[in-house]
């Protein structure tokens, strides 16, 4: 049986490149970098090395970088790390602080803002277009002086609709002007998850006007298990791991010297390729969208059809459940999502797909192909092969009939 692999949103496979560039440091160079004898210091010295080839790509300091464990800590350091530090500073307590995120983040940052807001602190969810565009207006109305944290993802993981980050930091920018010129001392900080983002967008923090920024290694063809947040010089932040003070005291714990290395090498593979490969799978991303709406009826493409990651395919198949499709597309050894790899084991519908205002139905039917490098079209005319067949047996059983 053939096996395809169209999930890369989920995880990607490591890179060859990236095994053989981890391989020393498991057990040749293995000292804890806190330590002062000659193989810490090697490890210190390696650590260094990948911070700032990490620091290069997103045009930024070395010690801005924050390795963590993976990008869901990164988010959660960002937002209650930040959360807690201005509110205590600013504030004395929550009760006053003020938080904007949108309606279609991942649950890494919905789930800490839904935490913060039993605290008592005030989260706003700015909402998107039908297309899954931030309204921008809307959003600039929702800052108040005491909105202290913005945070909105780069590109989405479910539908792959890319964000204005730049006119969001423009924005963010004025509003500072503003402050400083009416006597506010409230800070305002600016964070975004990037990990989508990675390997196809531009990282470079001081163009995209963010203080923080999330990455992982899992989605670039990294390890699992790693992930980087940065943070500008002057963000005020609390750690949520306390102990030995590793990573200027933001994240305690021995670092992960062969995942930090892989990361780093990973992060820079993707920057090599990013501009070829991005034309590649957009090709093979429309082609497959094309094709499969010429095969299949009732089909909706989720997501804006330009502002929208290379290798994102998002259709809501109508009059099935996206459950009984992936069970019988796995059968036939094509592996994919019906939304974010994380929220699989639940059975409510996706947020996202219902933020864009779309019926219970649309969001029931929802598919996700997410291309990746090892992708081909011979593996996308397999499926364009098997899917036709797959609806039109489902359908046969379904008790569901949506009028478009």
């Amino acid at each position: 049986m053939q096996k395809i692999y169209l999930d890369n949103a989920a995880t990607t496979a490591t890179d060859s490149r990236v095994i053989k560039a981890m391989e020393p440091y498991f057990n040749k160079v293995y000292g804890n970098a806190g330590s002062l004898h000659g193989a810490g210091r090697e490890s210190s010295s390696v650590i260094l090395k990948a911070r700032k080839t990490i620091a290069q790509i997103l045009n930024c300091k070395p010690e801005e970088i924050i390795f963590t464990g993976s990008g869901t800590e990164s988010d959660n350091l960002a937002i209650l790390g930040t959360a807690h530090a201005l509110a205590k500073s600013n504030f004395g307590s929550g009760l006053s602080a003020h938080i904007i995120t949108s309606n279609i983040e991942h649950h890494a940052v919905l789930h800490p803002c839904e935490q913060l807001a039993k605290e008592g602190f005030q989260i706003v969810y700015s909402k998107v277009d039908r297309d899954g565009i931030l309204i921008l207006n809307d959003f600039k109305n929702s800052i108040k002086d005491e909105t202290i944290l913005v945070s909105i993802m780069y590109a989405n993981n479910e539908i792959g609709t890319i964000q204005p980050i730049e006119e969001i930091g423009k924005i963010i920018k004025e509003i500072r002007a503003d402050r400083l010129k009416r006597a506010i001392n409230t800070p305002i900080f600016f964070h975004t998850d990037a990990c989508q983002a990675a390997g196809y967008l531009d990282l470079d923090v001081q163009k995209l006007g963010v203080d923080l920024l999330t990455l992982n290694g899992s989605k670039i063809y990294g390890p699992k298990g790693t992930g980087v947040l940065y943070v500008r010089t002057g963000t005020k932040v609390e750690p949520l791991i306390l102990g030995g003070g590793q990573e200027k005291g933001l994240r305690s714990g021995t670092e992960n010297i062969a995942g930090i290395i892989g990361l780093a090498e990973a992060l820079q593979l993707s920057q090599n390729r990013k501009e070829k490969e991005s034309n590649r799978e957009k090709k093979l991303r429309d082609y497959f969208i094309k094709e499969i709406s010429k095969k299949v009826s009732k089909i909706v493409v989720n997501g804006d059809a330009e502002k929208r990651l290379p290798n994102n395919i998002n259709i809501s198949i109508l009059d099935i459940e996206g459950e009984a499709m992936l069970l019988w597309l796995d059968k036939y050894g094509v592996f994919c999502s019906t939304g974010s790899a994380c929220d699989s084991q639940s059975l409510e519908p996706s947020h996202v797909i219902l933020a864009l205002n779309r019926p219970y139905e649309y969001a029931n039917g929802n598919l996700r192909f997410t291309l990746g490098k090892d992708t081909t079209k011979k593996d996308l005319d397999y499926v364009l092969k098997v899917l036709p067949k797959i609806v039109e047996d489902l359908r046969k059983i379904s008790p569901v009939n949506v009028k478009v």
